[in-house]
């Protein structure tokens, strides 16, 4: 009988710790979904949208003088985005954002690598989309939205102005969303508003890229390479450079927070924040 019923036990047991291991599984596989899938997809899509309104923008004015269109479209969407995509990924949409901002501590490395990939991504389908609805006559001769470089241009120069005005970018990324004491619950319309006077300032020097997800789409889609390695360049120079500065204020900056962190408790009601 004493060892039946230590059989019966064992048996007991068993049945009782499974259970609490599947349980404990089955708690893990959403929480790594939440924060490794979720936040990639909305880089994605928030790249896409970016992207495709970036290069429908520019396709849009043909034939007219100045930025303004392509000013306000670009700033708008990004502020919008954000918004969106906030609480969620952060809303970069950028490489050399996410580069800033990990610098910066603001998001884990294992996220790094995937978000870039994930915006690259973003771009060609962006950058597809607007081949796909656009007519050939408007898409050929706006290059697609792509961003061009005469053959004379002064390249020293170009590449300059996409070190600078990234530089102010991802400064309001850094300083606006990523530090506790210095953020905004505005950060998001403060970064559409920084892209838009970006590109109303450099549109006619550089084209005002600042986003090298933004170049790559449409150039691979519209085979337009030509001085491509200045949309890479220019824009990481300047996101390196923010990172020196924030850590020049890194007595002021106390403590940096990652962008999903600030985006959430920006959506907070009272004093609860609402998960995911």
């Amino acid at each position: 009988m004493s060892g039946t019923e230590n059989k019966a036990e064992i048996f007991t047991i068993t049945e009782m710790v499974e259970p609490a291991a599947e349980r404990e599984t089955m708690r893990k596989s959403p929480r790594m979904f939440e924060q490794y899938v979720q936040p990639c997809l909305a880089e994605l899509y928030g790249t896409t949208l970016f992207v495709f309104v970036g290069c429908a923008s520019v396709m849009g004015n043909i034939g007219q003088f100045g930025v303004l269109q392509a000013a306000m479209a670009h700033g708008l969407a990004l502020a919008v985005l954000i918004m969106l995509f906030g609480k969620i990924s952060g809303g970069h949409f950028n490489p050399v954002v996410s580069v800033s901002v990990y610098l910066c501590g603001g998001m884990k490395l294992a996220l790094l690598l995937p978000y870039i990939l994930a915006q690259m991504l973003g771009g060609l389908l962006g950058a597809a989309l607007t081949r796909g609805v656009f007519p050939d006559n408007i898409y050929n001769a706006s290059f697609g939205g792509s961003f061009l470089v005469g053959p004379t241009a002064d390249l020293g120069k170009i590449t300059l102005v996409e070190v600078i005005m990234t530089l102010f970018l991802t400064l309001a990324v850094c300083m606006g969303a990523v530090n506790k004491k210095t953020s905004s619950p505005v950060a998001a319309f403060c970064i559409g508003l920084t892209v838009s006077a970006n590109i109303l300032a450099g549109g006619q020097l550089s084209g005002a890229c600042m986003n090298p997800a933004r170049a790559f789409g449409p150039a691979v889609v519209a085979g337009q390479w030509g001085f491509h390695w200045i949309f890479w360049t220019g824009p990481l120079c300047g996101a390196l450079i923010t990172v020196t500065l924030v850590s020049s204020f890194a007595s002021f900056c106390g403590h940096l927070e990652s962008f999903h962190d600030h985006f959430v408790g920006m959506f907070a009601i009272g004093n609860h924040i609402v998960p995911l």
